[in-house]
């Protein structure tokens, strides 16, 4: 199931990436690099929808692609955050609390699939919120400029991706108090 038309949207996601921080070194206005890498991050972060459904409407859900598609997810989004900060369009704080929450949770379901509990930390609705809202806002920051010169991105960007850093802690919270029943029983 390395290879399913799904799965090969996840790889092409992944393969992207380099694509989006990649504009920023091109000889390029400033206004183009941004739109450029705009335009690529909405590309690929539609991807992972699509990758979703086909996956469901093809009936070629697979293991390796439930490992893959958020792992994908998790760098697009570092890597974005990593160019917003070099920028100086996110603060080091927000990357940190972004990354940082990637790094433990996905640490924590690791540990609890090896301990036969990783139910206890399945995706819930505040993680999917999390994930919507940081996807919205990354594009919007990228772009930095007046969208349709009405929306002045940078200002909602920032908005948005502080409503993220919330949403980000809360769901690190939530899985974590999801976690400790089982951690407390494996302790014993």
């Amino acid at each position: 199931m390395f290879f399913t038309l799904p799965t090969l949207f996840t790889w092409a996601r992944i393969l992207a990436i380099p694509l989006i921080v990649g504009v920023y070194y091109l000889d390029l206005a400033p206004a183009h690099q941004n739109l450029f890498a705009t335009v690529l991050f909405v590309v690929v972060a539609l991807t992972d929808w699509l990758d979703g459904y086909l996956a469901r409407k093809l009936n070629q859900t697979s293991a390796f692609g439930a490992f893959l598609d958020p792992v994908a997810d998790k760098i697009l989004v570092c890597a974005a955050l990593l160019v917003l900060l070099e920028l100086q369009r996110v603060n080091a704080m927000v990357a940190l609390v972004i990354i940082g929450r990637e790094i433990t949770i996905s640490a924590l379901r690791e540990w609890m699939a090896q301990i036969g509990a990783s139910r206890s930390v399945a995706v819930h609705m505040v993680g999917k919120l999390k994930t919507t809202v940081q996807m919205v806002a990354i594009p919007f920051l990228l772009y930095d400029g007046r969208l349709f010169d009405l929306i002045p991105t940078r200002l909602w960007g920032t908005w948005l991706i502080y409503a993220a850093v919330v949403l980000t802690i809360w769901s690190m919270v939530y899985y974590l108090q999801k976690a400790l029943p089982e951690i407390r029983a494996k302790a014993k």
